[in-house]
């Protein structure tokens, strides 16, 4: 008996002492998530049904049910430098694309921050994320240059079907407005052209999933950037989604306006009895529109709302394929928009009727939507689908700022509202975080991780005291706690400063900075030091940026239609001497 013990004791210390002197089993590797970043173009806060809109958009609001639903996130209020913020976690100042080519005044071409092409040290989440051995993946609209070393594959996108414009038809490979001359679509930075049967959301989505199944079997997480062209004008939809809405909008856009504004209030977006937004001035009456006039602007929302719905669709099947290849569980998801809904009418601007029928447009009522119509859902549209905010795109009130906003996926706690601040420069931050992927390299982020609200670990990641700056195109917003002070500039705004408390005035209607001069200074003292850190230039004495699309787009036309428009030049000249030559024959001496 004692020899057994001796033994067992013997043959315990020497299995201890293996077990000590033997290599440590290393732990498994944490299994990394997948990132969707889903951009809309042009939605507004209540566009989604998950936020109160009248578009049925069931897989969005799936996402958002189970996850995170931001009601206090910015973004800026024009597409490029919105894009570049979100990829880059940069100010968009700092990252190269300050505001469009399109309203660039000659002042500011070529300046630091404002060559509209992301900077060499402005480091994407998707190349960070590349490095870090994900397959990163890109469709849709891009809007952040197409000249050398500009292009998704450039900036860590391993495939990419890139739009490299503002917009485009959905339908066809064509443009949708003057200042460009074709619909420039690369993939992996080679000019493409788009296959017969296209429709904008139903593409993106294809070319998606073609990509993610073509690399499935690496079994490496992915990163996808689907930006779909919806509801950018043209706002084009199939026929099938069109007709579901085309009863909705029959009251006119006030109706809609106060029916948002009342579900607003219901679901604790703003408080209760909060003011809606004062309507812009010089806004036309519904009920003094001639009767098919107003038909033609309420399919035109109708297709807005059918558009959206399209979209989703296709959203839901990018969801059914990943759930079938079982990636849905580890992936997370983000949903949000570039800026608020969109105001221009570019029918009703002198030459683009020619210009519409040149490139095969028409306002057929019957097919509104469809190949070869021209939709735009107009101010008074914009600005019923904006409330109960106040403007809408190009401009830094709330209703070109505040847009939707869902995460949803692993380690993101189901929240139906989460009203801690947030900006379109903390996504890539979040994403890298999540990753557990520290940037190294590149241009320090300007942005913050959501990730602690996320969690649940805290409910907010911006102090009350901390300034937030926002600046483009010379309308700009600095947001410290509940406060916001604003900036815009002509036709909508006056040029002038002013101070509102969106706690209890979300729809920025009682300007604040006569009975609260001190903070109005220490704010505007804030939007100083903002501006002057991240390299905000001053605006040209008069400048409007319609006035400056304008300009823009003659210059565009030149250069694109110079030779032709020289050669009609040299022939009428030729006509005129010609003729003044016969005539002088014909005289009798």
């Amino acid at each position: 008996m004692r020899l057994g013990r001796l033994q067992r004791w013997l043959w315990g210390g020497f299995a201890g002492l293996a077990a000590a002197c033997a290599p440590a089993r290393a732990e498994p590797a944490p299994v990394r998530p997948n990132f969707v970043l889903i951009l809309v173009d042009d939605a507004a806060l209540m566009d989604f049904g998950a936020y109160g809109g009248e578009a049925r958009t069931p897989n969005i609001d799936r996402l958002a049910s189970a996850g995170a639903l931001f009601t206090h996130y910015r973004t800026s209020p024009l597409c490029a430098p919105s894009r570049a913020m979100l990829l880059t976690g940069i100010d968009n100042h700092r990252n190269g694309v300050a505001t469009i080519p399109e309203v660039l005044p000659p002042e500011h071409e070529g300046k630091p921050g404002y060559g509209l092409r992301l900077a060499p040290e402005a480091v994407t989440v998707a190349e960070r994320l590349r490095r870090a051995g994900y397959r990163t993946y890109m469709t849709g609209k891009w809007h952040l240059g197409s000249g050398k070393g500009d292009l998704p594959p450039s900036h860590g996108f391993q495939k990419s079907f890139a739009l490299d414009a503002s917009g485009a038809d959905n339908w066809e490979q064509k443009p949708y407005m003057p200042y460009y001359d074709t619909a420039p679509w690369f993939e992996d930075g080679k000019p493409a052209t788009l296959p017969a049967d296209f429709y904008s959301s139903e593409f993106i989505v294809d070319r998606m999933i073609d990509y993610l199944e073509t690399d499935r079997a690496t079994g490496d997480p992915f990163f996808a950037y689907v930006a779909f062209q919806a509801v950018h004008i043209p706002v084009q939809a199939p026929r099938s989604y069109t007709a579901r809405y085309e009863a909705v909008y029959d009251k006119g856009w006030d109706s809609v306006r106060t029916a948002r504004w009342q579900r607003a209030q219901a679901m604790g977006l703003i408080p209760a009895g909060a003011p809606v937004a004062a309507k812009p001035a010089g806004q036309r009456r519904w009920d003094a529109l001639p009767d098919p006039e107003r038909r033609l602007l309420a399919k035109s929302m109708a297709v807005n709302a059918g558009m959206i719905e399209a979209m989703d669709d296709h959203i839901g099947r990018l969801i059914a394929y990943l759930e079938k290849r079982s990636a849905l569980a580890n992936t997370v998801f983000v949903v949000t928009s570039d800026n608020g809904p969109e105001p221009n009418e570019p029918v009703s601007q002198r030459g683009f009727p020619l210009w519409m029928r040149m490139n095969g447009y028409d306002q057929n009522l019957d097919r509104l939507g469809e190949k070869g119509s021209f939709v735009s859902i107009g101010p008074e549209w914009a600005t019923a689908a904006a409330a109960p905010h106040s403007l809408f795109k190009f401009y830094a009130s709330e209703g070109g700022l505040r847009v939707p906003f869902i995460m949803s996926g692993p380690g993101i706690t189901a929240q139906p509202r989460v009203s801690a601040a947030a900006f379109v420069t903390d996504v890539a931050p979040t994403l890298l975080d999540i990753a557990g992927i520290e940037g190294a390299g590149g241009m320090t982020m300007t942005g913050r991780s959501l990730r602690p609200v996320l969690s649940g670990a805290a409910d907010h990641v911006y102090a009350p005291d901390a300034a937030i700056g926002m600046e483009v195109s010379g309308n700009a917003a600095l947001y410290r706690g509940d406060y916001k002070l604003v900036r815009n500039l002509p036709p909508h705004g006056d040029g002038q400063w002013k101070l509102y408390n969106l706690a209890q005035d979300p729809g920025e209607t009682r300007d604040l900075g006569s009975t609260e001069p001190a903070r109005l200074r220490s704010m505007l003292a804030d939007y100083r030091s903002y501006a002057k850190s991240m390299g905000v230039l001053e605006i040209p004495e008069g400048y409007d940026p319609f006035r400056q699309i304008t300009l823009n787009t003659r210059i565009k036309i030149l250069k694109h239609h110079g030779w032709a428009l020289g050669g009609i030049l040299l022939g009428g000249v030729a006509l005129v001497i010609l003729t003044l030559r016969l005539i002088r024959k014909r005289r009798p001496a």
